[in-house]
């Protein structure tokens, strides 16, 4: 078990890593006969299947709601995680969940902010069986993921908190 929970910190790192640098895809036009069609008869924009989700769209996913809901619920997230008894594995792994929801709700550069503490929250169940912190690469992404973001999340009112 603890084999697989590193896998999924190192992917989660690479993912962090992935989402520092990507830009949110431009919404499509719905622009009818403009766009051009294959001899199938589709758009060659619809050809491709979307990102699919493994859980439904629950509350903690900020999906319509924003930067300034997305920097609220990474801080509510952050105090949960801060509130999670150091030896107790499934609490972090509840958060990292949680964490990973919201990633896939958030849009541009706020996906980041739940990579990272999805990444230090599956780092620190790992290591809750022994009392053991989590790594200090796991908290640095924190930490630049917060300063990263900082400028979205003060301009609509929210100061992230860590």
């Amino acid at each position: 078990m603890k084999k697989i929970l590193s896998l999924a910190a190192i992917a989660a790192l690479a993912g962090l890593t992935a989402c520092s640098v990507q830009a949110p895809e431009p919404a499509p036009a719905a622009s009818g006969s403009a766009q051009g069609q294959d001899s199938a008869g589709s758009t060659p924009g619809n050809t491709a299947p979307g990102p699919a989700s493994s859980a439904p769209a629950a509350p903690a996913a900020p999906a319509a709601g924003g930067a300034k809901e997305a920097c609220g619920l990474f801080n509510s997230l952050y105090a949960e995680y801060a509130a999670v008894p150091a030896d107790d594995a499934n609490g972090f792994e509840e958060i990292y969940l949680k964490a990973q929801d919201a990633q896939a709700g958030a849009a541009g550069d706020l996906e980041g902010l739940f990579a990272a503490l999805a990444l230090l929250s599956i780092d620190r169940s790992v290591k809750a069986e022994t009392g053991g912190q989590a790594d200090q690469e796991s908290k640095d992404a924190v930490r630049d993921a917060v300063f990263a973001n900082s400028g979205t999340c003060t301009a609509e009112g929210v100061t992230l908190r860590l």
